[in-house]
């Protein structure tokens, strides 16, 4: 980890528009709230790494509410519109609705709420998501990688049926989320056979599905190219079936690519929804990333394939002030100049920055 450096006089205090070395604006911050979670899905956390042995973090390493939204505070009045709560499974993090609660007083320097969204793996959610919702969450989305629950429990690892997924799901419309995403990682040869029953599914339910292109994330998961199904591929296997209009992008620097099921004039029938698509295999979307992820520890990371974080909570332990702080944050990112999945065919297998000799931070540490 390295050690942030506050810069001397009014350099990096806030303005709501802060650039990286490429010109991407901060936009979106991910806050990893727990690095432990219930599955053991192979491309995140397989059974092999994370064992009965690992060891995770102490509870006195983890940032509390206070300090994430104390932080979340800075980054919000850098320019910080979407903060995504993440995992690990969030939901194990005991009382993170009281989380939410204090991350929902947060504005912009326009005066706008920030958009406040979760991503579960949904094991929890059907007893959570009513207390979520109360709390001040906008959006959800929940991580499902299939409908066959022998597929499920065996990609999960640890025997969990779809099912209560499904009834999490079902929880969260009940209790009033409106705006519900599921994100499937496909991997060939296990799980790409439920791409059209996933879509036929939920089409027309109001959740938007989301197939992403399984990942070379992290160091352990294993992960090799001809497991991937290129997106373009997959769009073409729906279109086989149930007939697809490309859409716009909703928002300037999303990462899925938005698909619209179509009606018998070949217009996009908003009643039958959206699928999406996340392509930073086959389609690298680095020019317009303009996400940071927060560790649980307080490591600023600028990238999901980074090597090394930034040390946010020494300054928070240290007695820095909050100007002090945005101060600090102003210029890593200002410095930053990532484009991993630009760069992947140039690179070791296990190191995004050819000759660091440092292997890539878990997903499970800083969120996807």
């Amino acid at each position: 980890m390295r050690a942030p450096t506050v810069p001397a006089g009014a350099a990096g205090l806030p303005t709501g528009r802060l650039a990286d070395a490429l010109g991407r604006p901060l936009r979106d911050l991910r806050i990893s709230v727990t690095d432990r979670c219930n599955f053991r899905c192979g491309y995140c956390m397989s059974k092999e790494v994370f064992d009965k042995d690992y060891a995770y973090l102490p509870h006195s390493a983890l940032l509390s509410f206070e300090e994430i939204t104390r932080l979340a505070r800075q980054f919000v009045a850098h320019g910080v519109g979407k903060i995504r709560l993440t995992g690990g499974e969030p939901l194990l993090r005991k009382n993170l609705e009281r989380l939410v609660e204090q991350l929902a007083t947060l504005r912009t320097p326009e005066g706008r709420a920030p958009d406040l969204t979760l991503t579960t793996n949904g094991s929890l959610l059907a007893r959570k998501a009513r207390a979520l919702k109360e709390a001040g969450l906008d959006r959800l989305t929940v991580s499902l990688d299939s409908l066959d629950d022998a597929v499920f429990r065996r990609m999960n690892d640890v025997d969990f049926p779809v099912a209560d997924v499904l009834a999490g799901i079902d929880a969260a419309q009940a209790a009033g989320f409106d705006r519900i995403k599921v994100n499937m990682v496909v991997k060939r040869g296990t799980n790409d056979h439920e791409v059209l029953p996933m879509a036929r599914h939920f089409r027309g339910t109001g959740v938007t599905l989301r197939f992403i292109e399984y990942m070379d994330v992290g160091a352990t998961n294993g992960w090799r190219m001809d497991e991937v199904l290129p997106s373009a591929t997959l769009i073409a296997r729906l279109q086989e079936q149930l007939p697809l209009v490309p859409l716009e992008a909703s928002a300037p620097g999303e990462t899925a690519a938005r698909w619209g099921y179509a009606d018998a004039l070949g217009r996009h029938d908003a009643a039958l929804g959206e699928v999406g698509v996340i392509s930073s295999v086959t389609q690298a979307f680095c020019r317009e990333c303009n996400r940071a992820r927060l560790s649980t520890e307080g490591q600023l990371y600028l990238c999901l394939f980074a090597t090394q974080g930034w040390d946010l909570r020494s300054l928070l332990r240290g007695g820095a002030s909050d100007e002090a702080i945005a101060a600090a944050i102003a210029p890593i990112w200002q410095q930053r100049s990532d484009r991993y999945s630009e760069l992947r065919s140039q690179l070791p297998p296990d190191a995004p920055t050819a000759g660091t000799g440092r292997r890539r931070v878990e997903m499970s540490y800083i969120g996807g």
